[in-house]
């Protein structure tokens, strides 16, 4: 339907803005984003106020296990009120800035600042022991707000090519959602389903060669909303009562799942750093440009990211289940994973311009 639309009002791809490079433009719509967000917040906003509408006594007698977890989704209601509200407002913002490209620093603003929202109002945050320690809870504070806006942007630089955002959200989504599910963390997992199922769902459409775009209103979407519930999720310890298998090494499943686009991110603001040029302006020094330049075609260099990723992600899966050392492996796997891809990269690099 959203392609459709974006072809009947002329929401087509369009030339990149001054100082911003980009492959050219193709007569393709830039609406996907618009599908994507009602596929994740459109469930869960039906879902809310069914939780509330609903009387508990006809839950129970229907299904016991839906009634015991009727109270926490009430309990939940601020949370996902709030982050509905950041969805909302970054998706507004990605469909501006598809149409009328804004600046920078408007946007890393706006990032920072849903950011921020999010964090004062839910109960988990990166780091919270600190908050035992003078000063802890502002370093907790502020390491959350970076990890949610890097994220965020991450995926907002990856969606460079024909199926790559989609599809990395689709493989990093899964992961978290079988980590969630073994733990017994639907309200994580249902949202987490949501995410695999927008994604899966757009990149029917935007497969190689891609029929419609998501553009930043549906990368942006997707980055904060997987953030966010990494957050969310528990890695060890103890949730509601629930004890959670694994130990302290757990937490960083994150870091091992979104390994391939944490890549990218980091790849591109030391290159753009490095040239003088500003880190947050667009051009095609990408992770999966760089692999075209090796000799890759577009579509390889997608399924070899995309191939990444799901090998770095079901390492992450199992982390919280392992013991120590076995971790470690996990974690120099995944270090060594990088470090070969940036010594390739590097090698190559250095070959070309000797030439």
């Amino acid at each position: 339907m959203m392609r459709a639309l974006g072809r009947r009002v002329g929401a087509m791809d369009s030339p990149g803005v001054d100082g911003r490079v980009k492959v050219d433009a193709r007569r393709v719509p830039t609406t996907g984003g618009v599908a994507i967000f009602a596929g994740i917040a459109a469930p869960i906003a039906a879902g809310l106020i069914g939780a509330w509408l609903v009387d508990p006594s006809a839950v129970s007698a229907l299904s016991e296990t839906l009634a015991d977890h009727l109270p926490g989704i009430r309990r939940k209601t601020p949370l996902v009120l709030t982050f509905l509200g950041c969805l909302a407002v970054l998706h507004l913002m990605g469909l501006i800035d598809d149409r009328k490209p804004l600046g920078a620093g408007p946007k890393m603003l706006v990032m920072l600042g849903v950011s921020l929202a999010i964090v004062l109002v839910s109960p988990s945050r990166l780091l919270e022991f600190l908050s035992a320690y003078p000063g802890g809870f502002i370093v907790s504070l502020i390491v959350t707000v970076l990890w949610i806006t890097a994220v965020t942007n991450a995926f907002n630089f990856i969606d460079n090519m024909d199926g790559l955002c989609a599809g990395v959200a689709a493989i990093a989504g899964t992961c978290f959602l079988i980590a969630t599910i073994i733990t017994g963390q639907w309200f994580v997992a249902a949202m987490l389903a949501l995410v695999v199922g927008s994604s899966l769902g757009f990149l029917v459409l935007n497969f190689p060669p891609a029929s419609i775009f998501m553009g930043d209103g549906g990368s942006l979407v997707l980055g904060f909303t997987l953030a966010f519930l990494t957050v969310q999720a528990t890695y060890f310890g103890v949730d509601n009562s629930m004890v959670i298998a694994g130990n302290w090494y757990a937490t960083l499943m994150p870091l091992v799942v979104l390994a391939v686009p944490l890549y990218d991110f980091a790849s591109v603001l030391a290159i753009r750093v490095s040239q003088g040029s500003s880190p947050f302006v667009g051009d095609l020094q990408h992770f999966s440009h760089r692999l075209v330049e090796r000799g890759l075609s577009r579509r390889a260099a997608v399924m070899v990211i995309l191939g990444i990723t799901m090998a770095t992600g079901i390492s992450g899966i199992s982390l919280a289940s392992l013991r120590p050392w076995q971790a470690a492996l996990v974690g120099l796997q995944t270090l060594v994973l990088l470090a070969v891809l940036g010594l390739f990269e590097h090698r190559a690099r250095s070959r070309e311009s000797s030439r």
